[in-house]
Formats: structure tokens, C-alpha cells, sequence
């Protein structure tokens, strides 16, 4: 059986993404600017009915979750979490390419957290879980509230890539995208709309 589409919500705004610090298990809160990106979302998606809804355990994914309407619904869903970025916790990519000149965390590497490879195998028990819902629960898409690195890596899974293309899916915070088929085959639907894009 063919699995439903999966809806990939980025979190609203925090005050480290907009400021372009990597934010891996630091449990820091949307912004105000953050938290009406999340109820925009939930107005995008007035309509559509989940088969699932999964959450991140972290706070910002899950207050965007529950101001866009859905996390009554929600189940939390570990393997959601974000990358675990060890040492470079909190730090820019230009602030440690001073230490590691041209360094990007597909490629270089992250003392203390984790690979892309393990990344890479996260999402793929997410979609593992998410694709099994869908079949389990009846039509409609899953949706997926997560974070930016996570999702990137989950999307490249989802078709096939390797783990480290997700490199070249940018994704900003506050956005909504949709991974489905088209017949038998894995592809990318909608990719990275805001509020005022229009619903996926």
C-alpha cells in the first residue's frame, strides 16, 4: 500500500535561529514573532485532516504544534529531535569556520553530537513510524512537526538521496512542505512555503 503524503512543519522563530546559532537540544522558546508564525501555520492547514500528527520533544516544536491547533493530536516522537550539534552548540557557522575554515556541519565534523549518517538513520525511523501510521490510521497526510537540519536530512532520505543532500534543501523557520509520490515513486511536492505562500 502506498503511504500518504508527509506535511513537514518547521518550528517558528527563536531568538538562536534567528540569529543563526546552531540549536540542537538547547530547549530555548519561540519568539513573539515565532509564535504568530505558528498560529499563520495552523490557519495554512484549517481544513486538512491527519491521519497522525508527530512532534519533536523540543519545546519550540511543540509550542508550534499546539498554537497551530493540532497538539491535542500530537504524539511526541523522539527521533524528531534535532541534530545533536555536541561542542558547537549555540555557535554560528562563521564563528567556527574561524577554528575550522570552509567547515559546514554535512561535512565537517561535530565533536560530541552526532554524524549526518546518524541523523540519517533517525529519519529514517521516523519515516518508518510516519509511513506506518498512514497505513494503520486511514487516508490523510502524517504531519510532522520538527526543525530545520532534521527535516533536511528526512527529506533527502525520503528520496532516496544520501543523508548529506539535504545540504542543498534550504528550509526556513516557520514554513510548511510536503513529501509525497507520484505513482509508485518518492518525491518532493511543495518544498518550504510560508503561511502567505498558501497551504501546501
Amino acid at each position: 500500500m502506498v503511504a500518504s503524503e508527509l506535511w513537514l512543519v518547521r518550528h517558528g522563530e527563536t531568538e538562536w535561529s534567528a540569529a543563526g546559532r546552531h540549536t540542537g537540544r538547547t530547549d530555548v522558546p519561540l519568539t513573539d514573532r515565532g509564535r504568530g508564525q505558528a498560529r499563520a501555520l495552523g490557519r495554512a492547514m484549517t481544513g486538512e485532516t491527519f491521519a497522525r500528527v508527530f512532534v519533536s520533544p523540543l519545546r519550540r516544536a511543540l509550542d508550534t504544534c499546539h498554537l497551530a491547533g493540532l497538539g491535542d493530536a500530537a504524539v511526541v516522537l523522539d527521533a524528531l529531535a534535532e541534530w545533536d550539534y555536541g561542542d558547537y552548540e549555540g555557535r554560528t557557522t562563521a564563528d567556527i569556520r574561524e577554528e575550522h575554515p570552509g567547515w559546514t556541519v554535512w561535512h565537517g565534523p561535530v565533536p560530541g553530537g552526532e554524524t549526518v549518517t546518524e541523523v540519517g538513520a533517525r529519519a529514517g525511523r521516523v519515516i518508518e513510524q510516519a509511513t506506518r501510521a498512514a497505513d494503520d490510521d486511514g487516508p490523510g497526510p502524517v504531519a510532522l512537526f520538527g526543525h530545520g537540519h532534521l527535516l533536511r536530512v528526512l527529506s533527502a532520505c525520503w528520496l532516496g538521496l544520501e543523508p548529506d543532500a539535504g545540504r542543498l534543501l534550504a528550509l526556513d523557520t516557520a514554513t510548511l512542505s510536503v513529501l509525497g509520490w507520484e505513482r509508485e515513486t518518492k518525491v518532493l511536492r511543495r518544498w518550504n512555503l510560508t503561511p502567505r505562500d498558501g497551504a501546501p
